[in-house]
């Protein structure tokens, strides 16, 4: 049997899953998944988890069963590549492979300063932003809640709180000059502008200096306050981080044009893991993995692999509460009622697919 093992449940690692699945898979292969969870999770809401105003089963998806499937579920404590094993805390014998896919996604990324990770809340993973949920949600009337990082993830997590609690003081820490430096000014004025009509503070050209429990010290200046949330950064996991494979400045894998690691061809990376040009998201992952599959597919089959073509986005969209948004829909800059309803129907669509 040839041993195909695929780290990580998410958008890239289920992608490949559904598609090898559905393009005949050989049957001299077996596939084993292994993820914390045992469901893929749509990271795309864990804003709305940590905001309180989505349920856990709403943002929760069940695994394919196939009889050539196999899953693991627990923590991955090492990647062995000498020895091609994967090794996951209380798994009594390890995972070996002759194939591998990582796909572990991505950790948030204090940039080495003091106190963030010991006393922010995160939503980088299903149980941290149950975490801040709870943090959010047990709140006293009129408490107050930093949010460090103005980027999608920060955006969506600030106006999502502010319609989930109107009663708490919201402030939002943006390093830039303005936020969501990514996207089209047009956007960046109209959610400035939201944020100002729905009462949230922004402080722009912020310099967070340290962290404490109470508080956000920015620019000598420390401000108190309930909850602080991190949403500024990301780096590849620490499991990544610590293979012995050639990275970018981003601590990315660099990998040929069929997402193989060049020192070891058995070996694919995909999503936040892996060295791209484009920005991490849900759709570069899945499109990855779309490709992944097929170059898998073909080699499965013993044939040589198409070389995959251009990735080609369509788009980023974000949410401010339940009825309006932003996004880069046909390449031009939209904001209102008609992104947020166009990015419900992807969320529509990853549940049934």
């Amino acid at each position: 049997m040839k041993r195909l093992v695929i780290l990580g449940g998410g958008y890239g690692g289920v992608k490949i899953l559904l598609n090898l699945i559905d393009n005949d898979l050989p049957k001299d292969v077996h596939i084993t998944m292994i993820d914390r969870n045992p469901y893929h999770s749509l990271k795309t809401e864990f804003y709305a988890i940590a905001a309180g105003t989505e349920s856990d089963k709403n943002v929760r998806i069940e695994f394919p069963d196939h009889d050539q499937v196999d899953y693991v579920y627990g923590e991955i404590e090492k990647i062995d590549t000498d020895q091609e094993q994967i090794i996951v805390r209380d798994n009594r014998e390890p995972v070996e492979y002759d194939y591998l896919v990582i796909g572990l996604g991505c950790e948030d990324n204090y940039h080495g300063i003091e106190g963030a990770k010991e006393f922010t809340e995160s939503v980088q993973t299903f149980a941290k932003a149950r975490h801040t949920g709870i943090a959010i949600g047990n709140l006293k009337a009129y408490g107050m809640v930093s949010v460090v990082g103005a980027g999608l993830s920060g955006i969506e997590v600030a106006s999502e709180i502010r319609e989930s609690r109107p009663d708490l003081n919201i402030r939002l820490l943006d390093r830039g000059e303005t936020v969501l430096r990514a996207f089209d000014k047009k956007i960046q004025d109209y959610v400035e502008e939201w944020f100002e009509k729905n009462d949230v503070e922004v402080i722009h050209n912020a310099n967070v200096e340290y962290v404490e429990k109470d508080g956000v010290c920015n620019n000598g200046i420390c401000y108190v306050n309930d909850v602080t949330i991190w949403t500024a950064g990301v780096r590849p996991n620490v499991l990544v981080r610590e293979l012995p494979f050639e990275k970018d400045a981003q601590e990315k894998v660099i990998l040929n044009d069929y997402y193989q690691v060049p020192s070891q061809p058995n070996v694919y990376v995909v999503g936040d893991c892996a060295a791209s040009e484009h920005s991490p998201s849900a759709q570069l992952a899945g499109q990855q993995g779309e490709q992944i599959a097929e170059v898998l597919s073909a080699i499965l089959k013993g044939k040589e692999p198409d070389k995959p073509g251009e990735i080609k986005l369509k788009g980023a969209l974000g949410s401010l509460g339940k009825s309006d948004g932003f996004g880069n829909m046909l390449q031009k800059p939209v904001t209102g009622l008609l992104p947020r309803l166009a990015k419900s129907g992807v969320l529509w669509l990853n549940k049934r697919h």
